[in-house]
């Protein structure tokens, strides 16, 4: 795209251009992130881009619709290609509701999951975590929707899932590959869980294992063994998701859990220990 990148300096990356061009790019993988950097960058391009192998999540497509409110010309979100004309006038201000969050919907459906809940969750788009439904129903939880509403309910023991993969959208999200092993620690059997997206995204069981989960890792591979009990430990958050099943396994756990580095937490949940709070944990946020 005509864009000089250096990241040579301090850990910062520095990029700059004169003109950025448009052009024909073909992702090696279907990363989000990168598929949303391409769009934005390409909004003011010379010419048209193609993103091919693009990244199909819905929160791609809510990029899409955002941007073409303001003036963009961006199509073909949710397919494989997605073609953007470069605009040369600036874009409009306009109002804009981002869609449900389908990872927290994901976390407190497993949350209802794990304690034996009866949830209602409200505003949320199934479609949009509809392989984190089937899953849930697979551990034998009781899942019914209408319309925007979920309501779940959790069984009075969980049981295994024979094997679970992370993949890019539709397939089960790496973001809840962490709330489900934590699941899966107190749930009758062994279950796999495999993760094809991310490496060396089971910081979390590190900790799981101070609180008595039996779990095995070798490479992308974790097996599950249930136990019939977690206990209560002192653990630390390695990362977004991986705090929050720390967090979750801490309502199952006898005794007191302490969940330390939250902040991490944070940047994926407004106020995780008031919404759980609100439907009966015993939670609270310590400085």
């Amino acid at each position: 795209m005509g864009v000089e990148v250096n990241d040579a300096v301090g850990g910062f990356i520095t990029c700059k251009a004169s003109v950025i061009k448009g052009c024909d790019i073909h992702l090696d993988y279907p990363s989000v992130g990168a598929t949303e950097n391409i769009i934005l960058t390409s909004v003011f391009a010379d010419g048209v881009t193609y993103v091919r192998n693009a990244a199909k999540e819905p929160e791609i497509i809510d990029l899409q619709n955002y941007l073409r409110k303001m003036g963009a010309r961006v199509s073909g979100a949710g397919s494989g290609v997605i073609r953007i004309e470069g605009v040369e006038k600036c874009l409009k201000s306009v109002d804009k509701n981002i869609i449900p969050d389908r990872i927290v919907a994901g976390t407190y459906m497993t949350a209802a999951a794990m304690t034996g809940g009866d949830v209602v969750l409200r505003n949320v788009i199934p479609e949009h975590f509809r392989s984190i439904i089937y899953t849930m129903k697979e551990s034998g939880c009781h899942i019914s929707e209408h319309n925007n509403l979920i309501h779940i309910k959790g069984p009075d023991r969980l049981e295994y899932i024979d094997i679970i993969r992370t993949l890019p959208y539709p397939g089960f999200p790496t973001d809840m590959q962490a709330q489900i092993v934590s699941m899966l620690t107190t749930a009758r059997g062994t279950s796999i869980v495999v993760e094809t997206v991310f490496e060396n995204r089971y910081k979390h069981v590190e900790e799981l294992l101070r609180m008595g989960a039996d779990i095995k890792v070798q490479g992308r591979i974790a097996v599950v063994k249930g136990v019939d009990r977690l206990v209560g430990a002192n653990v630390t958050a390695r990362d977004l998701r991986g705090g929050a099943g720390l967090v979750l396994s801490g309502l199952v756990a006898e005794g007191k859990t302490i969940v330390e580095n939250t902040t991490h937490v944070d940047r994926g949940y407004e106020s995780i220990e008031a919404d759980l709070s609100s439907i009966g944990a015993v939670i609270k946020r310590e400085e």
